[in-house]
């Protein structure tokens, strides 16, 4: 029916051909290994093809981009072949019959549904141990091919789904119930001494707390009612040895993990509520892929999609060989949104497989390092996530973390061996967030150096000439989530890595971001018993946000019928799972509108730009999706909120301190400002980024040691000798101030007020303006110490070396600026 179809501005979706592959050898998915593979277009060395001309341009793509890529024996060429079996697609005798085998197996409209493809990804013949890479590998050919010459469509084809009636499904409660009695006690045992509110560290969530009421809706979320292994609550114990109890981590896990199914044993069945006014079921493998067309991809060398899930490797997709496939080591977790968290481990290339990077970028001159990211917090130092190099000292090419910055470490013909000196992004910017983020780094010789954040280029300057790549070395090797000899690790979750050999340009990359990462679907929840249509859908972009939660979002109305559409008023979507609505996340139950055919084109009706987190519940293959409505035509839901609990009384937790150390960002700007010194200063900044990790982190005075006292010293002594040194600044610091003059003179008379009381106008209020504070260092006790130190430094008398005046006003200074006056607040 022409009807079905729907043109849906930048999405991409088409219906596979019908063709299928003759079978050929095992189905069993077992793997093979080439010998010889190139990257996409390259053509194959090893597969030679004297046969007729191409006869169109078309044919002369599809050699290029598949019968190069599949016609080697060890993929598709041993059986599909010269007089092999049919379809012989990658026969060699004759290219423009292998076309005409081989363009029915192929979708360029939408090639992650070309035949070739989902053959393989039912494990037909494929010649690594993942099914899912191949397949993957074998979707870049068809892509590159489709984008050479245009064939990518702005279309859409939505196809009605098999109904499904929102169904009984087991759900946790709103009292704790029998976790009171299976859960808890092992919580509240072995948890609280860290995760409670009354707990000295009083870290969250609250699992441990002593009311079980707060320990349950803290734990929730960390357990997995179809399947208490894969609850995060088992994970920690099993897989990241947190806080283990005994002397076996793994009985630790499988105690919890007991606890928790004998907890989901008790759970009564959700019995849908029906007055509800509600749409047909789905779940997420009911719905319709959403396309990843519009990525800029044309010069990617390495990919990484970390699709499989599973296994000890996570394989370069990008069809450029040789395939430069990560051995994953440590405590590396795989993610089933897609991706690997990094707990105390890496994932590494070969050098061999390697150098696919050095040669490629060093005959550019430029590339792209462009990460999907999540940092698991904004405190680690030196942390290196995606790293091109032979040791901490030795690199091509870093991207890393320290504290709030992403770091970007280059090695040219302008900088050092290590990447030195990086360009890092502005403390005071706080770009680093521990969320999910879009990370990309460029470099090419006109630009130098640029960092991108989620689309957008943070500005940061490379103040260093661009240089070229000659001095790369091609013996390095590539690693995520830590560096080579595995002592920079970085903690996080690493959802998608692409390597460019070409510098992206500020569009493409912000066209990248609004791809987004992992797989998306779109979900048609049929409406039309409501509104008198026989077609009517609510439809939603739904995909597994991460390994706990789903992200739905811009939600439009679509009729697939042919009836004319009718004015019909829509109030408060809300999104249901197994059997009831969400509790939380439901952003879209303010909506207020009509669906109408004056605001219907393209194909649809916009509802919505937002999107809302639901939480995982069963798992993405289980958990069961429907909507409800508040009011849908004339169908109507009286909805009475519920009375809000009464609030838990205060915990009876120690008092806070009042008073705390400022870190490391508030000790510059204070300098700054007493001194009256530029952050720019080339001397203060070369210092400031010497002893900046040496800084405090936080502001709890407990965390303070005494080596972050000698880094505060370095930075007020770098401080104080700029502003001596520049003859401005110290006059109108130290007005009056004779600094040629000998120490015995200099400090006399009028001196050491003219040095003592500018010091203590900018580090004690009212000292000299008369508005001291309540609570403030005695300025007497200030005045007396700093004179002390005058008298030390000028006991040489009429003997004193040249420069003495100027080196005692520099140490009494520093004393002054670094001392616990500036640091505590």
């Amino acid at each position: 029916m022409a009807a079905l179809k729907h043109h849906l501005g930048s999405l991409i979706l088409a219906l596979a051909g019908a063709t299928l592959i003759a079978g050929c050898g095992s189905d069993s998915g077992e793997a093979t290994t080439p010998n010889v593979n190139p990257g996409n277009g390259g053509g194959n060395p090893g597969n030679s093809y004297d046969g007729p001309a191409p006869q169109t341009e078309d044919i002369q793509l599809y050699k290029l981009h598949i019968w190069d890529n599949l016609a080697v024996e060890e993929r598709c060429g041993a059986c599909h072949g010269t007089g092999g079996q049919l379809p012989s697609f990658v026969r060699a005798d004759d290219i423009n019959q292998a076309y005409s085998a081989g363009a029915p197996l192929v979708d360029l409209g939408t090639p992650q549904l070309s035949t070739l493809v989902t053959k393989v990804a039912g494990g037909h013949n494929c010649w690594l141990a993942s099914a899912t890479a191949c397949a993957d590998i074998i979707e870049g050919y068809i892509t590159s091919w489709a984008s050479s010459t245009g064939s990518l469509t702005n279309e859409i084809v939505l196809l009605p789904p098999e109904d499904r009636e929102v169904g009984e499904s087991k759900n946790f409660t709103a009292d704790p119930g029998a976790f009171t009695s299976t859960v808890y006690p092992l919580l509240s045992q072995y948890c609280s001494a860290c995760h409670a509110e009354d707990a000295p560290l009083q870290q969250q969530p609250y699992i441990g707390s002593d009311d079980v009421q707060v320990s349950y809706e803290a734990a929730r979320s960390r357990i997995r009612l179809d399947s208490a292994a894969d609850s995060r609550l088992v994970q920690r114990l099993g897989l990241e040895s947190h806080n283990c109890w005994s002397g076996s981590c793994a009985s630790d896990a499988a105690t919890m993990a007991a606890a928790i199914e004998a907890f989901v044993e008790s759970l009564p069945v959700t019995q849908v509520d029906p007055d509800l006014v509600i749409s047909k079921a789905l779940q997420l493998g009911d719905g319709i892929i959403a396309s990843s067309g519009g990525r800029v991809e044309s010069n990617v060398i390495a990919k990484y999609e970390f699709k499989t899930g599973q296994g000890s490797v996570a394989y370069d997709t990008s069809g450029v060989e040789p395939a430069a496939d990560l051995s994953i080591s440590g405590e590396v977790d795989w993610m089933s949104s897609w991706g690997l968290r990094i707990v105390d481990g890496k994932a590494q290339a070969s050098t061999a497989s390697s150098r696919k990077l050095f040669d490629l970028i060093t005959a550019t001159g430029e590339y792209t390092i462009e990460a999907w990211v999540i940092p698991d917090n904004v405190t680690q130092e030196e942390a290196r996530i995606v790293s091109y190099s032979g040791s901490t000292q030795v690199r091509n090419f870093t991207l890393g973390q320290t504290l709030y910055n992403y770091d970007f470490f280059h090695r040219s013909s302008t900088t050092d061996g290590n990447g030195m000196p990086a360009l890092s992004t502005a403390d005071a910017d706080e770009r680093l967030q521990a969320s999910l983020q879009h990370a990309v780094i460029t470099f090419d010789p006109i630009n130098g150096r640029r960092i991108y954040v989620n689309g957008e280029y943070t500005g940061d300057v490379d103040e260093t000439e661009p240089g070229n790549l000659n001095e790369w070395d091609s013996s390095y090797a590539l690693v995520v989530g830590n560096e080579v000899s595995s002592d920079r690790l970085w903690r996080g979750s690493l959802r998608f890595l692409a390597i460019h050999n070409r510098a992206l340009p500020p569009e493409a990359i912000a066209a990248n971001y609004e791809v987004g990462v992992g797989q998306k679907y779109f979900l048609l929840f049929n409406i039309s018993q409501h509104i008198g249509l026989s077609q009517a859908y609510i439809v939603f972009q739904v995909q597994q946000f991460d390994d706990f939660s789903y992200l739905f979002s811009e939600p439009f109305f679509a009729s697939l019928g042919d009836e004319a559409i009718p004015t019909v008023p829509l109030e408060g979507i809300r999104i249901g799972i197994n059997g009831r609505e969400a509790i939380v996340g439901q952003v879209f139950a303010a909506l207020d509108t009509e669906i109408a055919a004056t605001d219907y084109a393209e194909g649809k009706q916009d509802l919505s730009r937002q999107g809302a987190v639901i939480g995982l519940e069963q798992g993405a293959e289980l958990d069961t999706f429907f909507l409800t409505f508040d009011r849908l035509g004339e169908h109507e839901f009286v909805r009475v909120e519920a009375e809000p609990p009464a609030p838990q009384p205060p915990a009876d937790i120690a008092d806070q301190p009042e008073i705390g150390i400022k870190t490391f960002a508030e000790i510059d700007a204070s300098l700054a400002a007493m001194t009256g010194v530029s952050r720019a200063t080339e001397s203060v900044r070369a210092t400031y980024q010497k002893v900046e990790q040496q800084l405090p982190v936080v502001a709890q005075m407990e965390g303070f040691l005494a080596a972050q006292q000698m880094g505060i010293t370095q930075l007020a002594v770098a401080y104080c000798n700029a502003l001596v040194d520049n003859t401005t600044l110290r006059s109108q610091f130290f007005t009056g101030f004779n600094f040629s003059a000998a120490p015995s003179s200099a400090f006399g008379g009028a001196g050491r007020a003219q040095i003592i009381d500018p010091l203590l106008g900018a580090l004690v209020a009212g000292e000299v303006e008369g508005s001291a504070l309540d609570n403030q260092p005695a300025p007497a006790l200030v005045r007396a110490e700093l004179n002390g130190l005058i008298d030390t430094m000028t006991a040489c008398g009429g003997n004193c070396e040249a420069g003495r005046t100027a080196t005692t006003v520099k140490a009494t200074c520093a004393a002054a600026m670094g001392s616990a006056i500036m640091l505590v607040h």
